[in-house]
């Protein structure tokens, strides 16, 4: 059962990233979209398993439904990785490495402060 819990949430985080990508800075040569729901994800997951997790009465299955599957849906390292590529085959080297390097270093600023706020 808790695969069918996994597959709903994956399917609704899935599709929350794809309306944010549709929707937020479209026209932009930054992938904004993309970070931005990376770095909310990597906030969201840190955050819920320190703190909301813990503090409500809620199902193993249902816990791993919404990590797993919605936020692990939400976020995307494959969207991240062909979007670095085709910044660099497009010859817009600066702007990849910044999306790169915003990725990582903000996703684990993002990390550190859903864990520090779930404390």
């Amino acid at each position: 059962m808790v695969y069918l819990y996994v597959g709903m949430a994956g399917a609704c985080g899935a599709m929350l990233r794809y309306f944010i990508g549709i929707t937020l800075l479209t026209g932009s040569l930054f992938p904004w979209a993309t970070l931005i729901t990376n770095l909310a994800g990597s906030f969201l997951l840190a955050w819920l398993s320190t703190s909301l997790f813990k503090r409500i009465s809620i199902s193993p299955s249902v816990a791993i439904a919404i990590s797993t599957g919605f936020v692990g849906s939400f976020t995307t390292f494959s969207t991240l990785s062909v979007e670095t590529i085709q910044l660099f085959e497009n010859q817009h080297i600066l702007v990849g490495v910044v999306y790169i390097l915003a990725s990582l270093v903000g996703g684990l600023f993002m990390s550190r402060l859903g864990f520090k706020g779930g404390k």
